[in-house]
Protein backbone atom coordinates (compact mmCIF):
# COMPACT_ATOMS: atom_id res chain seq x y z
CA UNK A 1 0.00 0.00 0.00
CA UNK A 2 1.50 3.25 -1.11
CA UNK A 3 1.76 6.10 1.65
CA UNK A 4 -0.94 8.84 0.70
CA UNK A 5 0.87 12.24 0.45
CA UNK A 6 -0.96 13.58 3.88
CA UNK A 7 -0.09 9.79 5.51
CA UNK A 8 1.79 9.89 9.04
CA UNK A 9 3.62 7.40 10.97
CA UNK A 10 4.87 7.60 14.75
CA UNK A 11 6.74 4.91 16.51
CA UNK A 12 6.90 4.43 20.20
CA UNK A 13 8.48 2.17 22.55
CA UNK A 14 6.19 0.33 24.37
CA UNK A 15 5.53 -3.43 25.50
CA UNK A 16 4.49 -6.35 23.60
CA UNK A 17 3.77 -9.04 25.35
CA UNK A 18 3.24 -12.68 23.43
CA UNK A 19 0.61 -14.85 25.20
CA UNK A 20 -1.00 -18.13 24.76
CA UNK A 21 -4.21 -18.09 23.36
CA UNK A 22 -6.02 -21.17 24.47
CA UNK A 23 -3.32 -23.86 23.97
CA UNK A 24 0.59 -23.87 24.13
CA UNK A 25 0.32 -23.83 20.38
CA UNK A 26 -1.29 -20.85 19.94
CA UNK A 27 0.47 -17.81 20.69
CA UNK A 28 -0.99 -13.70 20.26
CA UNK A 29 0.90 -10.89 20.40
CA UNK A 30 -0.70 -7.81 22.01
CA UNK A 31 0.26 -4.43 22.88
CA UNK A 32 -0.77 -0.41 22.18
CA UNK A 33 -0.28 0.73 19.10
CA UNK A 34 -0.82 4.20 20.52
CA UNK A 35 -1.42 5.54 23.82
CA UNK A 36 -3.36 9.10 24.44
CA UNK A 37 -2.18 12.33 26.37
CA UNK A 38 1.41 10.62 26.17
CA UNK A 39 4.08 14.08 24.96
CA UNK A 40 6.30 12.63 22.31
CA UNK A 41 10.51 12.85 21.86
CA UNK A 42 11.23 16.05 19.94
CA UNK A 43 9.63 15.59 16.63
CA UNK A 44 12.26 16.81 13.38
CA UNK A 45 10.76 19.12 10.98
CA UNK A 46 11.44 22.79 9.77
CA UNK A 47 9.85 23.63 13.24
CA UNK A 48 10.47 21.35 16.26
CA UNK A 49 7.57 20.11 18.27
CA UNK A 50 6.07 17.62 20.91
CA UNK A 51 2.57 16.07 20.32
CA UNK A 52 -0.10 14.32 22.07
CA UNK A 53 -2.71 12.18 20.96
CA UNK A 54 -6.68 13.43 22.47
CA UNK A 55 -8.32 10.30 23.93
CA UNK A 56 -11.38 11.47 21.73
CA UNK A 57 -9.40 11.16 18.47
CA UNK A 58 -10.34 8.03 17.31
CA UNK A 59 -14.09 8.75 18.28
CA UNK A 60 -14.87 8.72 13.88
CA UNK A 61 -11.75 7.26 12.54
CA UNK A 62 -11.85 4.49 10.36
CA UNK A 63 -10.75 1.27 11.24
CA UNK A 64 -12.63 -1.46 9.32
CA UNK A 65 -9.46 -2.29 6.98
CA UNK A 66 -5.97 -2.09 8.71
CA UNK A 67 -3.29 -4.50 8.38
CA UNK A 68 -0.47 -5.38 10.29
CA UNK A 69 2.95 -5.17 9.18
CA UNK A 70 6.74 -5.56 10.27
CA UNK A 71 8.36 -2.52 9.75
CA UNK A 72 5.79 -1.18 7.97
CA UNK A 73 6.44 -3.41 5.00
CA UNK A 74 3.39 -3.74 2.86
CA UNK A 75 5.28 -7.41 1.49
CA UNK A 76 5.65 -8.64 5.27
CA UNK A 77 1.71 -8.71 6.41
CA UNK A 78 1.62 -10.28 9.80
CA UNK A 79 -2.80 -9.90 9.85
CA UNK A 80 -5.44 -8.04 9.32
CA UNK A 81 -8.63 -6.80 11.17
CA UNK A 82 -11.13 -8.98 10.61
CA UNK A 83 -9.42 -12.13 9.92
CA UNK A 84 -6.65 -12.31 13.04
CA UNK A 85 -5.83 -8.76 14.22
CA UNK A 86 -8.53 -7.16 16.47
CA UNK A 87 -8.14 -3.58 17.25
CA UNK A 88 -9.97 -1.95 20.75
CA UNK A 89 -9.81 1.45 22.53
CA UNK A 90 -10.16 2.17 25.64
CA UNK A 91 -9.28 5.18 28.50
CA UNK A 92 -5.19 4.52 27.47
CA UNK A 93 -5.04 4.20 23.90
CA UNK A 94 -5.33 1.77 20.84
CA UNK A 95 -4.90 -1.75 21.53
CA UNK A 96 -4.20 -4.39 19.23
CA UNK A 97 -4.16 -8.20 19.33
CA UNK A 98 -2.45 -10.46 16.25
CA UNK A 99 -2.75 -13.74 16.27
CA UNK A 100 0.14 -14.45 13.73
CA UNK A 101 -0.08 -17.25 11.05
CA UNK A 102 2.70 -19.60 10.74
CA UNK A 103 5.43 -18.03 8.77
CA UNK A 104 9.12 -18.27 9.35
CA UNK A 105 8.42 -14.13 9.70
CA UNK A 106 6.34 -14.40 12.39
CA UNK A 107 8.07 -17.19 13.95
CA UNK A 108 11.22 -15.11 14.33
CA UNK A 109 9.34 -12.30 15.11
CA UNK A 110 7.77 -14.22 18.36
CA UNK A 111 11.08 -15.03 19.29
CA UNK A 112 12.19 -11.99 19.17
CA UNK A 113 9.49 -10.29 21.19
CA UNK A 114 10.07 -13.10 23.57
CA UNK A 115 13.95 -11.70 24.15
CA UNK A 116 13.32 -8.13 23.93
CA UNK A 117 14.96 -7.55 20.68
CA UNK A 118 11.97 -6.31 19.22
CA UNK A 119 9.79 -3.89 21.43
CA UNK A 120 8.56 -1.26 19.43
CA UNK A 121 5.06 -0.54 17.78
CA UNK A 122 3.95 2.16 14.94
CA UNK A 123 1.00 3.38 13.51
CA UNK A 124 0.07 5.47 10.27
CA UNK A 125 -2.53 7.68 10.06
CA UNK A 126 -4.49 10.61 8.77
CA UNK A 127 -6.20 13.50 9.94
CA UNK A 128 -9.51 15.07 8.54
CA UNK A 129 -8.65 18.97 6.69
CA UNK A 130 -10.23 19.96 8.78
CA UNK A 131 -8.93 23.02 11.42
CA UNK A 132 -10.48 21.10 14.76
CA UNK A 133 -8.45 18.20 13.79
CA UNK A 134 -5.57 19.18 15.32
CA UNK A 135 -4.29 22.39 17.52
CA UNK A 136 -0.65 23.98 17.54
CA UNK A 137 0.15 25.95 20.46
CA UNK A 138 3.85 28.00 21.43
CA UNK A 139 5.68 25.67 23.55
CA UNK A 140 7.18 26.89 26.64
CA UNK A 141 9.93 24.35 26.81
CA UNK A 142 13.50 25.31 25.66
CA UNK A 143 14.51 23.69 22.16
CA UNK A 144 10.37 23.41 21.14
CA UNK A 145 9.20 25.53 19.03
CA UNK A 146 5.66 24.00 19.20
CA UNK A 147 3.50 21.82 21.18
CA UNK A 148 0.69 19.88 18.84
CA UNK A 149 -2.29 17.85 19.59
CA UNK A 150 -4.18 15.78 17.31
CA UNK A 151 -7.69 15.53 18.32
CA UNK A 152 -9.14 14.10 15.20
CA UNK A 153 -7.56 10.74 13.15
CA UNK A 154 -10.00 9.92 9.99
CA UNK A 155 -8.56 7.14 9.08
CA UNK A 156 -6.22 4.50 10.64
CA UNK A 157 -3.99 2.43 8.01
CA UNK A 158 -1.87 -0.07 9.60
CA UNK A 159 -0.64 -1.04 12.76
CA UNK A 160 3.33 -2.31 12.70
CA UNK A 161 5.66 -3.94 14.72
CA UNK A 162 9.28 -2.17 14.01
CA UNK A 163 12.79 -2.50 15.11
CA UNK A 164 13.34 1.50 14.06
CA UNK A 165 14.09 3.67 17.43
CA UNK A 166 10.77 5.62 19.57
CA UNK A 167 9.87 8.82 17.82
CA UNK A 168 13.36 9.56 15.96
CA UNK A 169 13.82 13.22 15.60
CA UNK A 170 14.12 12.79 11.59
CA UNK A 171 11.68 14.51 9.35
CA UNK A 172 7.96 14.00 10.34
CA UNK A 173 5.34 13.69 7.60
CA UNK A 174 2.52 16.19 8.45
CA UNK A 175 -0.32 17.68 6.29
CA UNK A 176 0.17 20.85 4.63
CA UNK A 177 -2.75 22.64 6.25
CA UNK A 178 -0.38 21.16 9.37
CA UNK A 179 2.50 23.60 8.19
CA UNK A 180 0.33 25.97 6.81
CA UNK A 181 -1.22 26.95 10.50
CA UNK A 182 2.25 26.69 11.64
CA UNK A 183 3.53 29.49 9.68
CA UNK A 184 0.93 31.49 10.25
CA UNK A 185 1.52 31.39 14.48
CA UNK A 186 4.91 31.89 13.30
CA UNK A 187 3.97 35.27 11.97
CA UNK A 188 1.65 36.17 14.58
CA UNK A 189 2.57 39.91 16.54
CA UNK A 190 4.72 38.99 19.51
CA UNK A 191 2.82 39.72 22.25
CA UNK A 192 4.01 42.52 24.56
CA UNK A 193 5.87 40.36 27.28
CA UNK A 194 7.97 38.42 24.28
CA UNK A 195 8.43 42.18 23.04
CA UNK A 196 10.06 43.45 26.19
CA UNK A 197 12.25 39.78 26.52
CA UNK A 198 13.24 41.01 22.68
CA UNK A 199 14.19 44.70 23.04
CA UNK A 200 16.08 43.21 26.27
CA UNK A 201 18.14 40.80 24.25
CA UNK A 202 18.99 42.97 21.34
CA UNK A 203 19.56 45.59 24.29
CA UNK A 204 22.52 43.20 25.45
CA UNK A 205 23.83 42.34 22.64
CA UNK A 206 24.27 45.87 21.32
CA UNK A 207 26.18 46.58 24.71
CA UNK A 208 28.51 43.82 24.34
CA UNK A 209 29.66 46.43 21.36
CA UNK A 210 30.37 49.15 23.41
Amino acid sequence: MPMKKNQETRRAKVKLEVRTDGDEESQVIEGYALKFNRASEVLGWFRKFREKIDPHALDEASMDNVVATFNHDQNQILGRTGVNLDLSVDNIGLKFRLKPVDTTLTRDMLENIKAGIINQCSFAFTIPDSDDAEDWEESEEDGVDYDRTIRKIDHLYDVSVVTTPAYPDTEVTVGERSKERVERLNQAPIDLEKRKLLNELTKNELLKGI
